[in-house]
Formats: structure tokens, C-alpha cells, sequence
């Protein structure tokens, strides 16, 4: 397998310890310079921090890497031509000897290869609006729905369309499990106005899920842990609906379609709300980092 592990994340792995994929995407095109590199060390430190190993997953010169060293992160937060990598890109930009930084699709594919169960990310992708004639859907929906890992997130970014997205997450047979919540998390704020199915208590809980379906072996769908925020640490619900509904009207506009619809629109958001998005994010990736962590050491004691 074309895939590089870092000696200490071959060494977790061979041994049964608990590691955490984590993006490397929010490392290259989701957080400005300078802060970038230092929130990414951040996050492996949290998920050390919480009982287990980060392995943060990226491309160096063409070569897949699982547990990228500071040297190879600090490369990826700081170069100006790292491409953006989904999972359809892998094999063009290994060929091409690009620098590239996973997505969330990306990153899920390349973490269950290579035998890690759980993944920390900020928010999905999904169903974006109008797509009924755009057909614009995340790659991140499908490849989960054939990617056995579970992924903590604080659910999908809440520019998007969330009920469609819950929707296609349920055809497609993709468990979905509240934490400590019966409400789907917005993202930036704490309540989507979603209901969930099903909700657990404790990383150990949904540890003993994980090892359910792996047992039951009826397929090989992801498993979505949706964690939200607390209350007093999200974005004001009444300046982030204000913040869409102006970032919605700009986008449209301005004309802009396609994948440049979400930067547009995180940029506008933290343009608007004064920095207040960008440090709610910052929160996001480092409570679900921690959780992760949790989940997986849970799982690994199993």
C-alpha cells in the first residue's frame, strides 16, 4: 500500500492503542495564517491530552502520509500551492508529486485503510442548498456511507442544507448518534432544529456501538457521533442567522456556484461576525478532538 505511517503511529496500531485521524484540509485552507499551524498543534496536543494518539493525514511530495511530523505539518500550513484532496484526486495528485491536504472524505478513506476507527473533523459537508438543481453534494456524504469509521463532528457546516443533508445521510444507511443530545448540532450553533434518532452518554457507549456493528457485519457505513457545542460557547443564533441570510445573498449576487460557495461563505462569516466564527471553530475541532480521543481509548480497551 502506497501509504507512509509514521513510526509511531505503525507502533499504536501494531499494539492496539488508541489513535485519532485528524484533517489536514483545515490546516491548508481552513484557518487563516499564522494561527493555523499553531491551532494544528493544538489539536494533537488535546487528543494526547484526552488518551490517544493524533495522526494527522496529508500528502508530502506526492506520498500519502499518516502521523505527518511537524515538519511536514508546518510544510502544509505554509506553502501556497498545496491542493485541496478528496477522495477522486488521490491517485492524479500522488502521480503529479503534489502537496496536497485531505478532506474529510479524503481523510476517512485514508484512515480506515489503514486500520484507525475513529476521525475528529469540525463539520461535515453535505447537501448544499438548491442542489435539487445543482446537484452539489459533498463527496463526504457518499464515501462515509462505504467507510467503516466513526466521525466526531459538531454536524454539518450550517451554510449547507441541513435537513437534506440528514436525509441523504439515512438513504445512504449512515448511523447518526446525538451526544448527550437529541437535537442535530448546527455547527457554529449548538441546535440545528433537527431531531435525532438516537442519542449516547458516554465515549464508552458509543464504543460498544462501534464494536456492535463491526460485530453484526451488515455493512461498512461510517458511523457519525454529532457533538455539539455548549450553549454558551456557540455563535449567537440571532447574529449567525443574520450573518447566512447577507452571505446567501452576496454568494447568489455575485454568482458564485460550486465548491467556492463554502469559502465564500465561512469567509463571510468571519469578515461579519469580527473573528467571533473563526475562534467558535477553533472550539469546535478542539472539543470534538478531545471526544474523539475519549471514544477511541474506550474502543480500545474493548
Amino acid at each position: 500500500m502506497s501509504i507512509r505511517l509514521s513510526e509511531e503511529v505503525a507502533t499504536a496500531l501494531e499494539e492496539g492503542a488508541p489513535v485519532v485521524a485528524l484533517e489536514s484540509t483545515i490546516v491548508s485552507h481552513g484557518l487563516p495564517r499564522p494561527d493555523n499551524l499553531r491551532i494544528a498543534r493544538e489539536i494533537e496536543e488535546t487528543v494526547r491530552k484526552n488518551g490517544a494518539l493524533p495522526a494527522t493525514i496529508g500528502m508530502v511530495e506526492g506520498e500519502l502520509v499518516v502521523g505527518l511530523s511537524d515538519a511536514e505539518l508546518t510544510r502544509l500550513a505554509t506553502r501556497d500551492d498545496v491542493v485541496k484532496l478528496s477522495v477522486r484526486d488521490l491517485a492524479t495528485a500522488a502521480a503529479k508529486k503534489a502537496d496536497g491536504a485531505t478532506t474529510v472524505a479524503s481523510t476517512s478513506a485514508i484512515a480506515a485503510a489503514v486500520g484507525i476507527g475513529v476521525f475528529a473533523t469540525g463539520g461535515l459537508g453535505g447537501v448544499h442548498r438548491e442542489a435539487n438543481q445543482t446537484f452539489d453534494e459533498s463527496a463526504d456524504l457518499i464515501t462515509l456511507a462505504r467507510t467503516p469509521i466513526a466521525v466526531v463532528c459538531a454536524g454539518v457546516k450550517s451554510i449547507l442544507d441541513v435537513g437534506a443533508t440528514l436525509e441523504r445521510l439515512e438513504t445512504l444507511g449512515v448511523g447518526v448518534l446525538g451526544y448527550r443530545t437529541l437535537r442535530f448540532p448546527g455547527f457554529f450553533i449548538t441546535d440545528s432544529g433537527f431531531d435525532l434518532t438516537w442519542s449516547v452518554e458516554s465515549p464508552d457507549e458509543i464504543a460498544t456501538v462501534m464494536q456492535a456493528q463491526n460485530e453484526q457485519g451488515l455493512h461498512e457505513a461510517g458511523l457519525i457521533v454529532a457533538n455539539p457545542l455548549p450553549v454558551n460557547e456557540q455563535l449567537d443564533p440571532d447574529l449567525h442567522d443574520k450573518t447566512l441570510a447577507e452571505g446567501l445573498r452576496l454568494v447568489a449576487e455575485r454568482k458564485i456556484t460550486g465548491k467556492d460557495v463554502t469559502p465564500a461563505l465561512l469567509a463571510h462569516f468571519h469578515s461579519a461576525t469580527e473573528g467571533k466564527s473563526l475562534e467558535v471553530n477553533v472550539r469546535i475541532i478542539l472539543h470534538n478532538s478531545a471526544l474523539a480521543a475519549q471514544i477511541a481509548a474506550a474502543a480500545s480497551r474493548l
